[in-house]
C-alpha cells in the first residue's frame, strides 16, 4: 500500500503566526500523500469575547452551545482553515480546506447528555469517515486540510475534538494506505519531566503505556492523547509520532516520541 501521513497541529502553533509559517513550510515539503488536521487555538475564544460570548470549559473541554457553535464554525472552518490553505497554496501545495460536511467526509453523532451537557459536540465511530471521497481527493493530488467541524447528516454542524478527528481519519484510511499519524504541538514529545524539554521518551510500546501512567510520566492531557494513539495503532495505523511542530521533518531522525505496537 502507498504511504499516507496524517498530521495534526495544535492550537499553540496556530496562535503564533511565525510558528505557523515555519510549520507550513515543513508540511509543504513533506513527501508523499498527506492530510492536515488543525485545531482552533485561542482564535475562537478571542472571537467569542469580541462578540460578547465567553468560552465555557469543563475539565479542559469546551461546552458548545448554539452561540459557541456559530463562533467556532466561523473561526475553525473559515478564518483559520482558509488562512492555512492560502499559505499552503503559496508554497505550491495544492490544498483543499474541508469541514466534515464537505463531501460527507466526517459524519458525527451528537454527544449524549450524561453528567454534563457538552452541547453541539460530535462523537465519531468506525463508520464516520468517508474514505472513498478522501481517497478521490488524494488521487487528484489534492492535500485535504480538515478543521474540527463535523456534521450529523441531518443539517446539524457539530464541534469535534481535533485529535479525535485525526485519529479517526488515520484509522479509516489505513484500510487503503500505509498510514502514519503525527501529533505536532509545543513540546518535543512525551517528557519524563515536563520542566525538562530534553527528557524525551523516544519510544513507547503498548505494554509500556500503563506503567508510564503509574509512574506519573504520562499524565494530564497526554493520557487521552496517548490512549487515542494506541487505539489507532490497534486499529491498523502503522505508527504514531508525537513531537514539536518545528521537528516535523526530523521524525525519521528519532526526534520526538514514536508509539509502536
Amino acid at each position: 500500500m502507498k504511504p499516507l501521513t496524517i498530521v495534526k497541529i495544535g492550537g499553540n502553533v496556530i496562535d503564533n503566526s511565525e510558528n505557523l509559517h515555519y510549520f507550513l513550510e515543513d508540511f509543504s515539503a513533506l513527501a508523499g500523500d498527506k492530510i492536515l488536521v488543525h485545531g482552533g487555538g485561542k482564535v475562537a475564544t478571542d472571537l467569542g469575547i469580541s462578540m460578547g460570548v465567553e468560552a465555557k470549559m469543563v475539565d479542559g473541554r469546551r461546552i458548545t452551545d448554539i452561540h459557541t457553535l456559530r463562533i467556532v464554525t466561523m473561526a475553525y472552518a473559515g478564518l483559520i482553515n482558509k488562512n492555512i490553505v492560502a499559505q499552503l497554496q503559496a508554497r505550491s501545495c495544492n490544498a483543499i480546506g474541508l469541514t466534515g460536511a464537505d463531501g460527507n467526509t466526517i459524519k458525527a453523532v451528537k454527544r449524549p447528555v450524561k453528567t454534563i451537557d457538552y452541547g453541539f459536540v460530535g462523537d465519531l465511530d468506525e463508520n464516520s469517515i468517508g474514505v472513498g471521497t478522501i481517497n478521490k481527493l488524494l488521487e487528484a493530488d489534492l492535500v485535504p486540510v480538515f478543521c474540527a467541524i463535523t456534521h450529523d447528516g441531518d443539517t446539524q454542524l457539530l464541534n469535534t475534538n481535533a485529535d479525535t478527528v485525526a485519529s479517526a481519519i488515520a484509522v479509516a484510511m489505513s484500510a487503503v494506505y500505509d498510514t502514519t499519524l503525527m501529533y505536532c504541538f509545543e513540546k518535543r514529545g512525551v517528557l519524563r519531566d515536563v520542566e525538562d524539554d530534553n527528557s524525551i521518551v523516544s519510544e513507547i510500546r503498548m505494554d509500556e503505556f500503563e506503567s508510564l501512567q503509574a509512574e506519573g510520566v504520562v499524565s494530564g492531557g497526554m493520557i487521552p492523547k496517548l490512549h487515542n494513539a494506541f487505539e489507532a495503532i490497534k486499529s491498523g495505523v502503522k505508527e504514531v509520532y508525537i513531537g514539536h511542530a518545528d521537528e516535523l521533518l526530523k521524525a525519521s531522525e528519532n526526534k520526538g516520541t514514536r508509539l509502536i505496537k
